[in-house]
């Protein structure tokens, strides 16, 4: 895992200072790569490639970027992690291919000699972003992994294309264009992150997850062509096509596929897992106490043995005083069986009164996901023993696991009938009591019922179920941005928002739900997380789920096995049933946020109440301010429970603070 830069110059320049101003593209992100850095230039070309080292496989010299092929025809610098190498290097090596060192980069740049980049594209099974000089051709090549795992951001002016691993590496150029995009601002506001390609700045953009970007100097200017090397949509499209095939050709009844599918899917994510374990320096995992991370360590402790896997979960106490929820509890559960060495960080209001005031200053870009503060301390307490954990991230997106899937399709089969006019109606009332008055409630209530029965963050719930109602049946995406938006887009200016992704052919409602989560909160706003707090603290994450065999297997499943009734990931449940002590494949949903409600209402008022006092967004027009100002009455009163709303705004304003002259 290491960050990544560079430059190319439609005519050549001066050597030096080609080289320091491609040192500083890579050290402006210096803790993505703390075990070294490199430069490789060619000054005549005009072209430099820089790179900063965060030593995970081959942690020798041998394994240090930029790096050149044997040939001599390709220089890479590449950032992430191979993790089909070894079976690329017996099929190199028969190709009489010799190799200098271990490292899965020199694997890379000696496959693109063999098989060119396409074909090495499709060989290879990992996270990745890359950029790798074609000294024959003449030509500058970038790619990104086909989820988006890792990052990478460009710029052209037609006079220099620019390149690096966060978009503040791109900002010490001479000359940077600051203009701020004001399509990506809506989308923090409406989404509460920048959907892919835009960045934060109109000159930057992001590649696409699964493309390539050819650079190549026409006429004394720098141009690009962008083309997909790998298609998400096509993927689940065929998996759907084999589900159906499979569902017309056989007839099995629903308890004998789940049996099937247990087996199937523990043998998938095992290799899954197993490959992702691959180290040579300590490996460990995340242990929320919830199913996706439980079912990671289960299986990465299995494929150890009797040594102890390292987990690592987050306490926040003043969770469990606003309502009554600790994740630290099932999670010590789950260590305990497993016999993981155990560690638990604690996260309270006064940590997170230490961070928020540079938060959004140092964060990349704006980003409102509320669980960027506990993932930022879980990455900081892992780092301190470790440089390599996996997660759990990408299960809830392959198998349904967020409230809005069930919730969705529960609503849609009981509304269709409704008259516009009705649903409305039925929306205000469910609006009527506060959020904080019915999860007060509900907790009175829950203590009475058996534990199956209880329901977690009911006035939340509640919320969204009012959304979903006033949402058009005639929109096949209504639901799903009702149920995922933050802010609405009428209060939004620009208010278009983002283009939604086509969805494949072929799935139902809740799919088509799933499908947006993956193609667009996964890849812009679950893998910005990760990736961003483990890269602050030097930290390389692996995401099992990921794999693409996973993601085949999931969507060539039938919909029984991944939601029913209330309850989502049916067979990732099941399988962890036969891993961990009862009770806790079959607790419901969680999220990882912070009682943020609360902290904005006490700890955080005052830092909250000074960006919200004149704020950018309101001045420029890109928020409606009479809403703003209700919104933050509202919810310091208790009356409301605006968290996601305030939050997206206070990380924007906090961020745009941080670039203000």
């Amino acid at each position: 895992m290491c960050g990544i830069g560079g430059q190319y110059l439609s005519s050549s320049t001066d050597d030096q200072r080609l080289v320091t101003e491609t040192q500083r593209i890579v050290d402006a992100f210096a803790t993505r790569g703390p075990d070294g850095s490199g430069v490789w230039a060619d000054a005549e070309r005009g072209v430099a490639l820089g790179h900063r080292r965060l030593a995970i496989i081959d942690t020798t010299p041998t394994g240090a970027q930029p790096m050149a092929s044997a040939s001599g025809r390709w220089t890479l610098t590449y950032n992430g992690e191979i993790y089909n190498h070894d079976a690329l290097r017996r099929t190199l090596a028969d190709k009489s291919v010799r190799f200098r060192g271990t490292s899965d980069t020199e694997v890379l740049v000696e496959a693109f000699d063999v098989w060119g980049i396409d074909e090495t594209l499709r060989r290879a099974d990992g996270m990745f972003a890359f950029a790798v000089w074609d000294h024959n051709a003449c030509t500058l090549t970038l790619a990104r992994d086909r989820f988006g795992e890792k990052p990478l951001f460009w710029c052209n002016d037609g006079r220099r294309f620019g390149f690096a691993s966060e978009v503040r590496g791109l900002e010490t150029l001479d000359g940077f264009d600051r203009s701020i995009d004001h399509a990506s601002i809506a989308s923090v506001l409406t989404l509460g992150f920048i959907a892919n390609p835009q960045s934060i700045y109109a000159a930057v953009r992001q590649l696409r997850p699964g493309h390539v970007l050819e650079v190549d100097r026409t006429a004394g200017r720098i141009v690009t062509s962008e083309r997909c090397w790998w298609s998400l949509r096509d993927e689940i499209e065929s998996a759907v096509a084999d589900r159906e095939r499979t569902s017309r050709d056989t007839r099995r009844d629903h308890a004998g596929t789940r049996g099937n599918a247990v087996a199937e899917l523990d043998h998938v994510l095992s290799r899954a897992v197993a490959a992702r374990m691959q180290s040579d320096v300590p490996l460990g995992a995340f242990l929320s106490g919830g199913v996706d991370s439980s079912l990671v360590a289960a299986l990465a402790q299995r494929a150890l043995g009797s040594t102890p896997l390292k987990t690592f979960t987050v306490t926040m106490p003043d969770t469990l005083v606003a309502d009554g929820t600790d994740e630290s509890e099932p999670a010590r559960r789950v260590a305990s069986h497993l016999g993981t060495e155990h560690t638990s960080v604690e996260l309270s209001a006064g940590d997170a009164l230490a961070m928020v005031p540079s938060i959004g200053r140092d964060w990349d870009e704006p980003f409102g996901d509320p669980s960027m503060l506990p993932s930022l301390m879980l990455c900081k307490a892992a780092a301190q023993s470790l440089k390599v954990c996996l997660a759990g991230d990408g299960g809830d997106e392959m198998f349904a696991g967020y409230n809005r899937h069930a919730l969705g399709q529960s609503v849609a089969n009981g509304t269709d009938w409704m008259p516009t006019a009705m649903r409305r109606g039925i929306s205000r009332a469910l609006l009527v009591p506060s959020a904080r008055s019915i999860d007060g409630v509900n907790r009175v209530v829950s203590r009475a019922l058996p534990s199956r029965w209880r329901l977690a963050n009911l006035g939340d719930k509640t919320r969204k179920l009012a959304a979903v109602m006033t949402a058009s049946p005639d929109d096949p995406n209504g639901a799903w941005t009702a149920l995922a938006g933050v802010w609405p887009p009428s209060l939004v200016s620009p208010s278009s928002g983002i283009a939604l992704p086509d969805a494949p052919a072929g799935l139902s409602s809740t799919e088509r739900m799933m499908w947006l989560d993956t193609a667009v909160v996964l890849a812009d706003d679950m893998l910005v997380k990760v990736d961003r707090a483990s890269m602050a603290s030097s930290l390389e994450v692996r995401v099992p789920f990921l794999d693409p065999s996973v993601l085949a297997w999931s969507w060539r499943q039938p919909i029984h096995l991944k939601t029913g009734g209330a309850v989502g990931k049916v067979v990732v449940r099941q399988l962890l049933d036969t891993m961990v002590p009862a009770g806790i494949a079959r607790r419901p949903k969680m999220g990882f946020d912070p009682p943020l409600a609360t902290w904005l209402r006490g700890p955080l008022h005052g830092w909250a109440a000074d960006l919200l006092a004149s704020p950018r967004c309101v001045r420029e027009g890109w928020l409606d301010g009479d809403s703003l100002a209700t919104t933050w009455r509202e919810h310091h009163a208790g009356s409301r429970d605006w968290t996601y709303r305030l939050w997206s705004v206070l990380m924007l304003e906090s961020w745009l603070a941080g670039r203000d002259p």
